[in-house]
Order: structure tokens, then sequence, then C-alpha cells
């Protein structure tokens, strides 16, 4: 796992930022894996990105019997909160989607997983008492809101899930914010910082400044600017990850 430091610089850049770098280290498919593949909704976007390590839950709301059938369930899932290190992004897979009818989230459960060490959640089922959970300082993204629990119960946990087109496994690393998220394959964990901010400086030196001072330039040195900040950011990329990086 990453120093808390590390967690914390990684909390300073927006969730595409992190993207940037880790499009640059990763065998992954860039544009299947990892990603959201359906769009999520961030109802905490003034508390910025959030960052952990993800716990994994499956929910069916609709469906009665998963309380008779395992009443201890609640317990046994919080206990497997506790014991695992934090921070930690709890992610739900809602059997119910596309239909969602009921939330396992509201001012009682944020307030509990806050206290067991968790930031905030990625579900693609519901929230409720939305007030409530940003002053519980619970972060969440969701597919949208709704009134109701209807008969929400633990179902599995610390498996894999699906949410929003994406499988994500316990223990990964997330970032996500407003935009979408992140979750980060195990092996790209260790060089994800450095090539954040590797990319950041990398266009901040290049064609951010290539765009920005063109004022009282003719079109053709503008164009000429932006096609040599081009190059200059595909090299500096290419020679640090043998990428050309995006420009």
């Amino acid at each position: 796992m990453l120093t808390h430091a590390d967690l914390l610089q990684l909390k300073r850049w927006n969730t595409p930022t992190i993207y940037n770098g880790w499009e640059q280290i990763t065998k992954h498919d860039r544009t299947s894996e990892g990603i959201n593949l359906e769009e999520t909704r961030d109802f905490m976007p003034q508390m910025g990105p959030m960052v952990g390590y993800a716990v994994t839950l499956v929910i069916e709301p609709s469906n009665p019997a998963h309380k008779s059938k395992a009443p201890r369930a609640a317990g046994e899932y919080r206990r497997y909160v506790a014991n695992v290190p934090g921070p930690k992004i709890v992610v739900v897979q809602d059997l119910d989607h596309p239909r969602v009818i009921g939330s396992f989230w509201g001012e009682v459960n944020s307030n509990t997983h806050r206290a067991l060490g968790c930031v905030g959640t990625i579900t693609d089922g519901a929230i409720r008492d939305l007030d409530e959970m940003t002053n519980a300082g619970f972060k969440a993204l969701a597919r949208r809101l709704c009134v109701g629990h209807a008969h929400v119960h633990p179902v599995r946990w610390n498996c894999p899930v699906e949410v929003f087109g994406q499988k994500i496994l316990p223990g990964q690393l997330i970032h996500a914010d407003k935009h979408g998220f992140l979750a980060v394959p195990k092996e790209d964990e260790a060089r994800l910082l450095e090539a954040a901010r590797f990319m950041d400086t990398n266009e901040c030196r290049t064609v951010i400044p290539a765009a920005r001072g063109a004022a009282g330039q003719s079109v053709e040195r503008v164009l000429k600017s932006m096609d040599a900040a081009g190059a200059a950011f595909a090299k500096a990329a290419r020679d640090m990850y043998s990428r050309k990086g995006e420009w």
C-alpha cells in the first residue's frame, strides 16, 4: 500500500490528471479498464477528489429474503470493513440496477462507515439523506437519489463487484471525483504518483503556456508555437515513458 503522504499527494489532483499519469505506465487497455464506462454522478463535488482502497459489497434492496436468510450479515460485513486498513472507499454493486429502488446509504451508514475509516462510496445504486451524508464528510458517487431503503441488507462482501460497467476488486486503489473514477491495477500503484506529477508538469511547461501566451500574436505564430509545444510535450513523455502522451 502507498504511504499516507503519497495518498494525500494523489488527492491534490483531479481524477483526469491521475489518469494522464496512469496511461503512461500501464499495460492495461486505457479505453476499457480501470475507468467507469457509464455515467456517474458526484453528489458532493465540493469535497474534491477522494482516494482510498476498495472494500466491496453487493446488495439487492428489492429482495426481502436476504435479511431472514442471513440475519447476522450486517455485523459480519462491518467487521470485514473494520479489519481492512484505510483510507477506504466502499464500492457497492446494486443487483436491482437499473431499477434502483432502495439505498444502502444514508445518515446512519455514512457515519458508521466514517467511524470505520471509510472516506466515501461508489455505488451503482442510490443514496439518500444527502445533506446528512455531506455533514458526515462522506463522499458519494452514485446513480441517483432515492427516498427509501427498501429491504437493503448485505448479500456478499469482500468479492469482485461491477459498478458503472467496470469490475473492481477488493483492495484496489481508487481515485474518484466529479469526472468519474479510476480503479488502479495493483502493479501500477507504485509509479502512479510520479507519473501523474511528471505529466502534469509536462503540460505546464509546454502545451498550456503555448495556448495561454497567444495574446497579441499572429495566428501563424500561435499555430507554430502550439506545434512546437506539442512536439516538446510528446518528446518529454517519450523520453520518460517511451510513449508520446495525449499531445
